[in-house]
C-alpha cells in the first residue's frame, strides 16, 4: 500500500503551501475567531485554487478525486495553520448530487468556486442527539402546502447558511422521517446563536420553525428515507473531522518542534532535554499514526473496501490523539503557549470541541465497537 502522493497530487499540495505562505494568514484567523466571523477571504483563496472541486465530479466542472487527493489537501492546509474545520460543507457535493432535485443541485452548485458556505443538516434537538426517537420537529400538509413546525439545536453554519436540510417526522405518521430542502429567508424561522468554546469561525445557533409553508418540490430525497440518508453520508462528515484533527495536530507539533530548538535554558536548547524529547517521541508516534490511518481510509475508499466502522474509529481516535499531541505542545511552549494569542491555544480550544460535534466520542466507540465484532459473528 504506498501513501506516497503522485505528480497531479504533489502539484496541488504544493499550490497550497504557496497560497498559505503568500500572507501572514495567521492575523486574519485570530481577528475571525475574536469576532466569530467565517474566514472568507482564505476559504476564497482556496477555492480558486480548486478545494471545493477535489471531489465534484467532471460533469459538473469538477477535478472527481478520490478520498486520497482530500487528505493530502487537508493534511497541508492544516500543518500550515489553516482552520480547515469551516470547509467540512465544500466537499460534501455527493448527498446533494444523488438526493436532490435538479433545481435544489443548481441552487447549491451556483456556489461552485465562490468559497460561501451553502447548507448544513438540521437533526439534533433537545432531545433528539444521538438518538433520533423522540425528535419532535413535524411536517403537516394542509391545502396543498407543507407546513414545517419545530426545534433544531447546536445546528452548524446555521446563522449564515442559505440552505438549510431540515429532519422531521410527518405529522400523520410519526415514523416517517423526512428531509425538506429549506430556504433559510422564508418566513417563521427564527435564528438564535449559540456561543462555543471553540470551532468559534463557523456560527452555531438554535433554529425555531413555526408553520414555515414549504412546496412539495422542497422535499429532499425520498420521502422516509432520511435515517437511511444519514447514516450513508455520516462517513465522510466523520472522516473529515478526522482529518482536520490530523492537521491541526501536525500544525502544533511542528511549533513545538521549532520553539524547542531555539529556547535555550540552562545553557542548552530545550530540545536536548530528555523529558522534552520524550514529549516529542509520543507526539510524533501520535501523528505517524493518526496519517497511517487516515490515508489507508481514502485508499479504502478509492477501492471500495471501506469499512462500516473506519470513519468512526478515525474521527474517534484522531480526536483524542490530536488533542494529546496539543496538549504536549502547549506544554512545550509553556508561558509562550499559555499567554498571549498563540495559535495553539485555538487548536487546543477547537480539538476539545471535535470530541461532541460531527457524533460524540460515545457514539463513535458503539459505532467502532459493532463493527469490529460484526466480523466474528
Amino acid at each position: 500500500m504506498d501513501f506516497s502522493l503522485n505528480e497531479d497530487q504533489e502539484l496541488m499540495v504544493e499550490g497550497y503551501r504557496q497560497l498559505m505562505e503568500s500572507r501572514n494568514w495567521e492575523d486574519y484567523f485570530r481577528e475571525c475567531d475574536t469576532n466569530s466571523e467565517y474566514p472568507i477571504e482564505w476559504v476564497e483563496a482556496i477555492c480558486e485554487l480548486g478545494f471545493d472541486r477535489i471531489l465534484l465530479p467532471e460533469e459538473h466542472d469538477g477535478f472527481g478525486l478520490d478520498w486520497t487527493a482530500l487528505t493530502a489537501a487537508y493534511e497541508e492546509l492544516g500543518r500550515m495553520g489553516g482552520p480547515t474545520y469551516v470547509l467540512y460543507q465544500l466537499p460534501g457535493w455527493s448527498t446533494v448530487l444523488r438526493e436532490g432535485t435538479e433545481e435544489q443541485k443548481e441552487k447549491i452548485l451556483s456556489f461552485v468556486g465562490t468559497g460561501q458556505q451553502m447548507l448544513n443538516y438540521a437533526m439534533t434537538e433537545p432531545g433528539a442527539g444521538s438518538s433520533w426517537d423522540e425528535m419532535a420537529t413535524t411536517y403537516t400538509r394542509r391545502d396543498g402546502k407543507v407546513y414545517l413546525n419545530g426545534h433544531k439545536t447546536f445546528q452548524t453554519s446555521a446563522m449564515h447558511a442559505p440552505y438549510m436540510i431540515v429532519m422531521a417526522r410527518n405529522a400523520d405518521d410519526m415514523s416517517v422521517y423526512s428531509e425538506w430542502f429549506v430556504d433559510m429567508s422564508k418566513a417563521g424561522i427564527t435564528k438564535e446563536p449559540l456561543k462555543k468554546l471553540g470551532l468559534k469561525m463557523d456560527s452555531c445557533a438554535e433554529l425555531y420553525f413555526d408553520d414555515v409553508e414549504l412546496e412539495e418540490s422542497d422535499l429532499f430525497g425520498t420521502e422516509g428515507n432520511a435515517f437511511m440518508r444519514g447514516v450513508q453520508d455520516f462517513d465522510l462528515e466523520r472522516f473529515l473531522v478526522a482529518l482536520t484533527n490530523y492537521g491541526t495536530a501536525y500544525m502544533a507539533f511542528e511549533d513545538a518542534a521549532k520553539y524547542a530548538n531555539q529556547r535555550v535554558q540552562g545553557g542548552e536548547a530545550i530540545g536536548r532535554t530528555q523529558l522534552i524529547q520524550l514529549k516529542f517521541a509520543e507526539m510524533k508516534v501520535a501523528l505517524v499514526n493518526m496519517r497511517n490511518m487516515l490515508y489507508e481510509i481514502a485508499w479504502k475508499s478509492g477501492n471500495g473496501t471501506l469499512g462500516r466502522g473506519d470513519c468512526s474509529m478515525a474521527k474517534y481516535y484522531c480526536s483524542h490523539a490530536s488533542s494529546e499531541v496539543v496538549d504536549h505542545a502547549l506544554q512545550v511552549l509553556a508561558g509562550i503557549g499559555v499567554t498571549g494569542e498563540h495559535r495553539v491555544q485555538r487548536a487546543y480550544r477547537d480539538l476539545r470541541v471535535d470530541r461532541v460535534s460531527g457524533g460524540t466520542d460515545e457514539v463513535m466507540i458503539l459505532a467502532t465497537g459493532r463493527a469490529a465484532l460484526r466480523d466474528y459473528r
